[in-house]
């Protein structure tokens, strides 16, 4: 039914066969789409996503409510709401449970 394709990987334009088994298991799982990298692409791109891509958070200064201690933290703090430090928090956490 299925028989290997060549296609051409739109991020290093090499070509790479995608297989007839690998096209079985994509009709299997409902993927209507055809990869567009090769298997070397794939695996460059999912590492650098690993490793934290991302910027890093933005983090705001503040006055734990419970201890009084200066602390970080990755929201701005509104008036009025209490920020707890990390140690303050996990405990006011474990004291809901």
């Amino acid at each position: 039914m299925f028989e290997d394709k060549t296609l051409v990987c739109q991020d290093c334009g090499r070509e790479f066969v995608f297989t007839a088994g690998e096209q079985e298991f994509y009709a299997e799982k409902g993927f209507e789409n055809e990869p567009k990298r090769c298997k070397d692409c794939r695996s460059a791109r999912r590492s650098n996503s690993n490793r934290g891509s991302r910027a890093p958070r933005e983090m705001y200064s503040a006055v734990c409510a419970q201890c009084g201690a200066e602390t970080k933290v990755p929201f701005k703090p509104v008036d009025g709401r209490p920020v707890y430090c990390m140690d303050c928090f996990q405990s006011q956490r474990k004291a809901a449970y």
